[in-house]
């Protein structure tokens, strides 16, 4: 299948980690056009004075190719002057931010002082780093996750930076959520009668994807699409690749499977991609189930992935 035999737009609904390494492969299986990236904001947060999204800068530095990719954050190459200074002045270190990545924080933080919308900063930044798809974020307005955990609760960069997702999870939830609105080019996005695929990357569903599908109107709007609906799983064989999926599933008593992913999306999706490790419990899902490799070890890997999903949502019946 080449980029000319893949028709229609793809919306990919996307986190951090685990969903830019889907993103890349959809980037580079699509023409620049067919795609957009709906992105997590609600990992935002205010720091050192600065607007920082860390959701977002993974996936524009990752379709940009400029990621740290042993890390899985950041940019490759960076440098750590800055760091090293603010802590020789006794300033706050637990979350890195280097030298080059400063400059995409201070021109957002500048930019939204001046009235510019997060979607407009988005796109523009991304096109000066040579992205031609749509990266959007999930709404302009501002959506923050907490975790409230057996410490107290914690914003949700503490957690996961601060305490590297030590305490236990008792509940999350995403202050500002409840009135906020799904950006409206989200909203046309998915609108769009030339979407053929709705795709949410294997990105964490409680900590990632829950913050978008908690925006009001972004449920309905995504099951107001004519296109099939397909989610990739971020468990193998009762595991995350990586992150806390698995540990805050199990803190949350929600069976540490890809079907339990499956039901959290229950009225939502049409169709799931497993890894075949887990093959065997294909019968069991609610929705129609298709059985691929799903480690994504490296671009090659990403990209077979992208076509898998983007084969089997077009299987898929429309939605009517």
């Amino acid at each position: 299948m080449s980029k000319s035999e893949i028709p229609g737009k793809v919306v990919a609904i996307c986190g951090g980690v685990g969903g830019a390494k889907l993103a890349p492969g959809l980037y580079r299986v699509l023409a620049p056009e067919q795609l957009t990236v709906v992105v997590n904001t609600g990992d935002d947060f205010e720091h050192l004075g600065l607007h920082v999204s860390p959701d977002i800068d993974t996936v524009v530095y990752t379709l940009a190719d400029l990621a740290d990719r042993e890390r899985g954050w950041g940019r490759a190459n960076e440098t750590w002057a800055f760091m090293a200074a603010l802590k020789a002045l006794g300033g706050e270190d637990w979350f890195n931010l280097g030298d080059a990545d400063l400059a995409m924080h201070v021109q957002r933080t500048l930019r939204l002082k001046a009235g510019e919308t997060l979607t407009t900063i988005t796109s523009d930044l991304a096109r000066r780093l040579g992205i031609a798809a749509e990266i959007l974020p999930m709404s302009d307005e501002r959506v923050r996750t907490f975790v409230e955990t057996d410490e107290g609760v914690l914003g949700f960069q503490r957690y996961f930076v601060g305490r590297r997702c030590e305490p236990r999870v008792e509940r999350i939830r995403f202050d500002g959520a409840e009135t906020a609105r799904p950006g409206p080019r989200v909203l046309a996005a998915l609108a769009d009668p030339g979407v053929r695929a709705v795709v949410i990357c294997p990105s964490n569903p409680f900590l990632s994807v829950d913050p978008i599908l908690a925006v009001p109107g972004m449920r309905a709007a995504i099951r107001s699409t004519s296109a099939p609906v397909v989610a990739v799983t971020p468990i193998i064989g009762g595991q995350a690749v990586k992150g806390p999926t698995a540990k805050i599933m199990a803190e949350l008593d929600v069976p540490v499977t890809a079907l339990a992913v499956a039901s959290h999306y229950d009225g939502l999706i049409d169709g799931f991609v497993l890894d075949d490790r887990d093959a065997a419990d294909k019968a069991a899902f609610p929705v129609a189930a298709d059985v691929v490799p799903t480690l994504m070890q490296s671009l090659a890997d990403r990209e077979a992935l992208a076509r898998s999903v983007l084969a089997f949502a077009g299987r898929l019946e429309p939605r009517t």
